[in-house]
């Protein structure tokens, strides 16, 4: 049993569309603040402007996922969010005033929420349950390819140019992004898959939809996992930055080479590895997999305390590389497996990416607090028992969420099965 080879030209050309969004949210992301520190800018209105922009994301997150639920035209989304994102590059790119930086802040916060539902969105309305594990890991490793392109491109670009020219590249690179979503075939993606429900009744497929009440606040296991990703997150997301902060007091020269290795690290064992780990959660299950993905958080924060060599460092970033990979994955296809038949699924991945960008947020200000009062071996080890805290509440209160049976696309009923 395979996909529909009638599908493959729209498969490819939604690959394509992960690894060109990655290039254009590469260029507008960590490559800012050092753009506008350049240009003059303090650092309390630099962490100002990143804020507005982290603000407005995480506020749209949930909102974003219900509305991509119910819009039909999942393409034109994409091809929207993407033009909306050129807009706020190509601002940054003419002028470094305040008006331009907080305008393409706002923008691209209020877009970037629509991206990831949306092709998750598209792959679950292409392919189905049955074949989603398998194809979303695709797609997160052309996702980290185009990461790993576009840092390589861009460290060339500046390199040659300046840095306003990491933003004009940024805006062109949205030209590929939208001719391959236009690539992609409407009359293949299935509405109602791709928000989670479609079920078939005595024969016939029906629309299913339960109400957000039901579906966010009446699965504990839900909810629970939502808790999971933000400790998950609480734990990560200031481990690398304190690193990179704390070898730049010992040779600012070399800080910065240092950090690039560490994230095409990162984004490299997510290209290679994310098809794989979606096979393997298709035919194994998911818990063993997240277990191994929370498992190496508080290892890898331990480490942290232990050595500084340039060498060692980075060959402990492979542990990020593997958390990250199959938290990216994974999470999606537990998401998946518990809004099923609910047609709620974008909402509820709209409230996980909520619950991961509050975990970030958190995460940067307590590390930094602990920095401050303590030491950065303190604020590593305190991480490192957030992590703990999260493994331990996904291995007890987490069940595996696999169905017996993942397929068919379409749970089969019978209409005195329905509720009333």
């Amino acid at each position: 049993m395979d996909i529909d080879p009638a599908k493959k030209r729209s498969l490819h050309a939604l690959e394509a569309t992960n690894f060109f969004l990655a290039d254009v949210q590469t260029g507008l992301g960590p490559f800012l603040a050092a753009y506008l520190a350049g240009a003059g800018w303090e650092p309390g209105r630099v962490g100002m402007a990143l804020t507005l922009g982290g603000i407005i994301t995480v506020a749209l997150q949930t909102p974003a996922g219900a509305i991509v639920d119910q819009i039909r035209e999942k393409k034109l989304v994409l091809v929207l969010a993407s033009a909306v994102l050129a807009v706020g590059a190509i601002l940054l790119s003419i002028t470094a005033a305040p008006w331009a930086v907080y305008t393409s802040q706002v923008l691209v916060g209020g877009a970037g929420p629509f991206l990831a539902p949306t092709l998750a969105a598209i792959t679950m309305g292409i392919v189905g349950v049955t074949f989603f594990d398998r194809q979303f890991g695709k797609n997160q490793s052309f996702n980290s390819g185009g990461n790993v392109t576009c840092a390589l491109l861009i460290a060339l670009v500046s390199h040659l140019f300046d840095n306003r020219a990491i933003f004009i590249t940024a805006a062109v690179l949205t030209i590929p992004t939208v001719i391959a979503v236009r690539a992609i075939k409407s009359s293949d993606i299935d509405y109602d898959l791709a928000r989670g429900g479609a079920k078939q009744v005595d024969g016939d497929k029906v629309s299913a939809r339960a109400s957000v009440m039901q579906t966010l606040l009446g699965d504990r296991v839900l909810l629970i996992f939502l808790v999971c990703a933000f400790l998950f997150h609480f734990a990560n997301a200031a481990m690398l930055p304190q690193l990179g902060e704390m070898l730049s007091h010992g040779s600012r020269a070399t800080a910065a080479p240092f950090m690039s290795a560490c994230i095409i690290v990162t984004q490299l064992v997510i290209m290679f590895f994310a098809t794989s780990i979606g096979r393997f959660a298709n035919l194994h299950g998911r818990k063993p997999l997240l277990l191994l993905g929370f498992g190496v958080l508080p290892i890898r924060a331990l480490l942290y305390t232990l050595t500084h060599t340039s060498g060692s460092l980075i060959a402990i970033q492979l542990l990020d590389g593997v958390a990250n990979a199959i938290f990216g994955v994974v999470s999606i296809l537990v998401v998946a497996d518990r809004t099923r038949n609910t047609g709620r699924f974008n909402l509820v991945q709209g409230s996980l990416a909520t619950a991961v960008g509050l975990g970030a947020a958190f995460s940067t200000t307590f590390g930094g607090k602990l920095i401050q009062h303590f030491s950065y071996r303190i604020s590593f080890l305190a991480l490192g028992a957030i992590a703990t805290l999260a493994f331990a509440l996904l291995w007890t209160a987490i069940p595996e969420t696999l169905p017996s049976r993942n397929g068919p696309d379409n749970d089969t009923v019978t209409a005195q099965e329905l509720p009333a």
